[in-house]
């Protein structure tokens, strides 16, 4: 068993294809969910963006250090006042229909994410005021202000370009069939139980695609996802169970990669969202404060995860450059929960409608958490969901606590931007603070590492407090693949990207 860290007696699950009789180029991917809508303006997920990274190819993409490299992009250029954006793009390049990926196509995605009605993306863009087309090859961003996280957010969804003759022929319709300039195009999704996707002849960097076809299977039960590894029915894993590394490790047959997620795990709350906003958690900060107190962080990596995740209380981990150390990990102190408690004068137990996506570690946390604040005075009632109809809660206000991961950015606005805003379109909460929204907004237009990193101090100073997420651990990545793959290599953000991969 080959492992790789980058720094950063159970049934298998019958699927649509036997081993023997899979193509030797089809590569069977299990993922942990079943990801939302295939539009890279409406989604939302984290395995959306693994089958996104096959279809959907981004204006610029980071490498192995993190560092910004171009994709569809060819160069770019920011004008000295930082309010200007030129990009120049790779001539030649075609999307799935065999129109033309060009500056007007780019003009039209992004103000698609910036526009669309229901558009994710539209927080991410939102400095962006217009953007103009300077020749077919050539597109200008013109901003409001300077925004330093601009280029690391053309590096996810709102840097994926879509064809305007196809979102225009497809309407609202588009995310069922997406048609991108990716190395593969879409074929057909059967919903929970797979998504196809073929090689594109016609792609920019054709020669280094080396697969046929992809098929992407769901299989939420993680131990079950490992069973079909091992027994020859899929051909890679995200995500696998932390308790399963000795397992995979033993196994001569199977390679791991090891990476430290960008995001975070946590508990988002609803403080202001529709009919779930009652109650003393929603009502009252210290009483979030409580619950945050009555959580042991290094018991739930050792319970769950075999200490082999990283406990953390901000949206980025205590090694990143960007973490506040002003606001270190906080011990489980439970006298001074129901402290918090009393003085707000509140009543216990404190009944919590605690949502759950239905995932097996995710649910054995919520019931380490239900243990622990029980004893606090919370009764932290599990509610398990499929992962997207939790969204769809969630949207609605139907929850008091959700169990909420974010798969992370390279640059942290993109971990935090969107969650604390009170326009944030996935603030859940509907927290809302104007300290918090100005420093979040200074930390997008200062220049230095300094100024940015005390902008997110001013934020933290509020959020931290009185905030709707209480953030938990943060998890290594756990990529495991049979031997017969080759060429694969694991980025810092743990997405699975196919280009190199070669199925031996």
């Amino acid at each position: 068993m080959k492992r790789t860290i980058i720094a950063g007696a159970v049934a298998v699950a019958t699927l649509g294809l036997a081993a023997s009789g899979a193509s030797a180029q089809t590569l069977r991917i299990g993922l942990a969910e079943d990801p939302d809508v295939l539009d890279p303006s409406l989604g939302r997920t984290y395995v959306g963006r693994i089958v996104f990274a096959s279809i959907c190819d981004k204006l610029f993409e980071i490498d192995a250090d993190l560092n910004i490299v171009p994709q569809l992009a060819l160069s770019h250029e920011t004008s000295e006042d930082g309010r200007t954006l030129t990009i120049r793009l790779r001539e030649g390049v075609k999307f799935h229909d065999g129109t033309d990926m060009d500056a007007e196509a780019v003009k039209f995605s992004l103000d698609r994410h910036r526009e669309m009605p229901g558009s994710f993306r539209r927080g991410e863009l939102s400095i962006v005021e217009s953007v103009e087309v300077v020749d077919d090859l050539t597109v200008q961003l013109n901003l409001a202000s300077p925004f330093a996280p601009l280029l690391a957010t053309l590096t996810d969804r709102a840097g994926m370009m879509v064809s305007p003759t196809a979102v225009e022929a497809a309407g609202d319709a588009f995310g069922n069939a997406p048609v991108c300039a990716g190395p593969f195009r879409f074929v057909e999704r059967v919903q929970q139980d797979r998504i196809v996707v073929e090689r594109f002849e016609d792609y920019w960097n054709a020669e280094n695609v080396h697969l046929e076809r992809i098929e992407y299977r769901p299989i939420p039960d993680s131990t079950v996802r490992l069973a079909n590894l091992q027994a020859g029915q899929l051909d890679l894993i995200e995500r696998a169970l932390a308790t399963d590394i000795p397992a995979i490790e033993a196994d001569p047959r199977l390679e791991l990669a090891i990476v430290t997620e960008l995001g975070y795990q946590g508990m988002t709350i609803n403080v202001a969202n529709g009919e779930g906003a009652t109650g003393p958690l929603a009502e009252d900060p210290r009483i979030r404060q409580a619950l945050n107190l009555a959580i042991d962080r290094n018991a739930i990596n050792q319970v769950v995860f075999d200490g082999n995740f990283f406990p953390g209380n901000q949206w980025v981990a205590p090694t990143n450059q960007w973490y506040q150390e002003a606001f270190p990990v906080p011990e489980r102190d439970v006298a001074a929960a129901q402290a918090l408690i009393a003085e707000a004068g509140v009543a216990t137990p404190i009944v919590v409608d605690f949502m759950v996506p239905n995932n097996p570690e995710v649910r054995q946390v919520a019931e380490v958490i239900q243990a622990m604040a029980g004893e606090a005075g919370f009764d932290m009632r599990i509610r398990v969901v499929e992962f997207a109809t939790g969204l769809s809660e969630a949207e609605a206000g139907r929850f008091g606590a959700f169990m909420l991961a974010w798969s992370g950015r390279p640059d942290p606005d993109g971990n935090i931007y969107s969650f604390a805003t009170t326009d944030g379109p996935l603030n859940y909460g509907k927290f809302s603070s104007e300290v918090v929204d100005q420093a979040l907004a200074d930390a997008r237009t200062a220049t230095s590492f300094e100024d940015r990193k005390a902008a997110y101090e001013r934020a933290a100073q509020v959020w931290m407090t009185e905030g709707s997420v209480l953030y938990l651990y943060h998890r290594a990545m756990l990529i495991a693949h049979t031997d017969q793959v080759s060429g694969y290599e694991q980025l810092p953000d743990g997405l699975v990207r196919v280009v190199g991969v070669r199925m031996d």
